[in-house]
Order: C-alpha cells, then structure tokens, then sequence
C-alpha cells in the first residue's frame, strides 16, 4: 500500500496504517467478548467494516481491492457469514430446537467458552455485518464515480 498517485495525503496514510490495527483488533475483541460485556457480532462488525472504509479512504478503491480485498472476496465473506449463522442455527436442530445451545458450557460463567453457541454466532455475525457494510460502503462508491463522470468534472 505505498501507491503515492491515489488516496489521500501522505500524512492522512501513515496515521492510517498506524490507527487500522488498532481499529480492526478492538472489532476482534468485542465479536469475542460480546456475551460477556457490551458489544457482540453487530457492534463488532460495524467496526471492523469501519477499518476497512478508512483504508478505502486513505489509500483508494483501487489499492484497497489490490492489495487487501478484491470485490469477489467480500461477497465471499458476505456468503460465508450468513452460511455459518445459519449452520448454527441447524445444528440447535440436533438438540431438538432451532437455535438450541447444543453447546452447554461448562466452564465457570464470565469466560470466554461459557456462553456455547453464543461466541460462534458472534463470530458469523461479524463477518456478516462487517463484509456487507464494506460492501454496500464500496457499491456507494461505484455510483459516486459515475456521478463525478457524467457531470463532467
């Protein structure tokens, strides 16, 4: 990501490249941490699509699909986080209840593994929410391109 020609200035990019981290892990720790403390799957993929609109904006649509994600991956992504919630949900069938907890914990409650299906829906979550708004983030772009090209600017 050094392509100096599309994007935004030099200092907006390296106070991206320092900030994305930071953004991406906190949306890492509230998809984990969501049936313990405010956050979840929603919240954390709002966030983590957050960090992937910056790197749109810093370094451009063209860089971003170049060296992160390309627009087939995130539909990929779109797909398998829907797939997974609802393979969680399926499985709750083998306890005789859609979204039944097949995953009782056993563990002392306020841990990570207590809340059973719980954390596993968190993380399809996630990536649902995350990989759509990123989605819809760059399909707003497209049509923002195609103004900019017929006004004649």
């Amino acid at each position: 990501m050094t392509s100096n020609d599309s994007g935004m200035t030099l200092i907006v990019k390296q106070v991206t490249k320092l900030v994305v981290g930071f953004i991406l892990l906190y949306s890492v720790y509230l998809i984990l941490f969501g049936h313990l403390s405010p956050g979840g799957g929603f919240v954390g993929g709002v966030t983590m699509a957050c960090g992937f609109i910056l790197l749109v904006l810093a370094f451009g649509k063209d860089v971003f699909h170049k060296h992160i994600f390309s627009e087939y991956s995130i539909k990929v992504w779109d797909c398998l986080g829907a797939l997974a919630f609802l393979l969680i949900a399926l499985l709750g069938l083998t306890g005789g209840a859609f979204f039944k907890n097949f995953l009782v914990g056993e563990e002392a409650g306020f841990t990570l593994g207590s809340a059973g299906t719980i954390l596993w829906s968190n993380i399809a979550i996630g990536i649902k929410v995350g990989a759509c708004l990123l989605g819809v983030f760059l399909a707003l772009s497209i049509f923002s391109d195609l103004s900019d090209s017929s006004s004649g600017a």
